[in-house]
């Protein structure tokens, strides 16, 4: 038996060589195409299936927060400020170097040239089972051991048995070899 391809079958010989294959290839995914889908066997009729997906939700508006950034960065400016004046006057009254000296370590953060500030991390370890407030005296010394800055630090509300950690920045002491060390630590 011999058999021909649809297309020759369609066309004729000479009528097929003259198709160009993008031509051709698309008659053949035609014909493909109708041979199946025109199945009317006695199993029933051939039927397509299609899937719609749901429509994407439409993303949430970013909601306008309360507060700007500005707003934002002054409340925590400000509550620095009262934890400072709280670790300030709780070091008036300390004799010596306060309760707490070795809950707290002190280290000096490299320095560029064109910084315009000194800077340390200070870490206070809290040793007890209680929150605690934490009042931290950092004094910024030159090579002769002479003071060119304090700075007073506030720790509220640290944990038990974790350590927190705050920088302590001098301008006065931006420029100059200067080395950090805990003057007065008071835990309230």
């Amino acid at each position: 038996m011999n058999q021909t391809s649809p297309v020759r079958r369609a066309f004729g010989g000479r009528a097929a060589r003259s198709l160009t294959p993008a031509v051709l290839a698309a008659l053949i995914v035609a014909g493909t195409a109708a041979c199946g889908s025109s199945d009317t066997s006695s199993q029933g009729t051939a039927q397509s299936t299609r899937t719609v997906s749901a429509e994407p939700a439409a993303s949430p508006r970013a909601t306008e927060s309360q507060r700007t950034q500005r707003e934002f960065a002054a409340s925590v400016s400000a509550e620095t400020e009262r934890n400072r004046q709280k670790a300030v006057a709780t070091l008036k009254g300390v004799k010596g170097q306060g309760n707490a000296v070795k809950d707290v370590s002190v280290r000096g953060l490299a320095v560029e040239p064109s910084e315009q500030f000194r800077s340390a991390l200070v870490r206070v370890t809290n040793p007890t089972d209680k929150v605690a407030f934490y009042a931290v005296r950092v004094e910024f010394v030159d090579s002769s051991d002479k003071v060119l800055d304090s700075v007073v630090l506030g720790f509220a509300d640290a944990p038990s048995g974790r350590t927190v950690s705050q920088h302590a920045n001098s301008r006065k002491a931006a420029g100059v070899k200067s080395f950090p060390r805990i003057a007065q630590a008071e835990r309230g």
